[in-house]
């Protein structure tokens, strides 16, 4: 199917799930993940009318949309990959969400950089809820020492929580977790669920969902 097929399904499968949970599909975003994915299929998702979109890399999303940002004022960025101190002014200029705030240091960098640009991003904190080593994130036993740090002593405007789930159990036993740290922080949004899954994230609470292959197809 070609990208815009793709996206109807994807929009047809937001407003069934939605409609199942009793929620509004209008609470639900859907999160283009173009990374790794050629210039015309991001041309054709955008000729589609479909302006949210999520890059794991801030210098591959400078490639893709330094120039698309110019002649679309209405996309939306969102970094949904690691974000390293180093890059922080860059991804501070570019996107428009930063969903991976995940430490100290790069909570405190991020700030920094927003304050010097005069930009007020809203931020996601990203939650290693299966306390895997080799991911990013804060632990579920750490979060509110997290987001008190980063809402009272660096000034973020946290908005939500993300995760990604262990490949090898149920996510929809993360997002019903990621769903109670949200409750217990009164956070609104939720980043979880991509193309294998997002059909349970919105039943379980999920506002953003990040869809990469079944909006684009294989990455090359």
């Amino acid at each position: 199917m070609s990208v815009s097929e793709n996206l109807d399904h994807i929009y047809a499968d937001i407003k069934n799930a939605a409609e199942d949970a009793q929620r509004s599909e209008s609470d639900v975003t859907l999160v283009a993940v173009s990374k790794k994915q050629p210039a015309e299929r991001i041309d054709e998702a955008l000729a589609a009318g479909h302006r949210v979109f999520g890059e794991n890399r801030v210098q591959e999303a400078y490639e893709h949309w330094e120039a698309r940002k110019k002649d679309n004022s209405d996309l939306v960025l969102h970094l949904i990959g690691p974000l390293q101190s180093n890059k922080a002014a860059d991804a501070v200029a570019l996107f428009d969400v930063i969903e991976t705030i995940d430490r100290e240091k790069i909570a405190k960098t991020v700030a920094k950089e927003m304050a010097k640009q005069g930009r007020d991003l809203p931020c996601f904190i990203q939650v290693n809820t299966g306390e895997e080593e080799q991911k990013s994130g804060v632990t579920p036993a750490r979060l509110k020492e997290f987001y008190d740090y980063c809402y009272y002593e660096c000034g973020l405007k946290i908005v939500g929580l993300m995760c990604i789930p262990p490949i090898d159990e149920p996510p929809a036993l993360h997002f019903a977790l990621l769903q109670k740290l949200a409750g217990q922080l009164d956070l609104e949004k939720l980043s979880m669920g991509m193309s294998a899954d997002y059909e349970d994230a919105i039943k379980l609470g999920a506002t953003h969902i990040r869809v990469g292959t079944g909006v684009f197809g294989e990455r090359s």
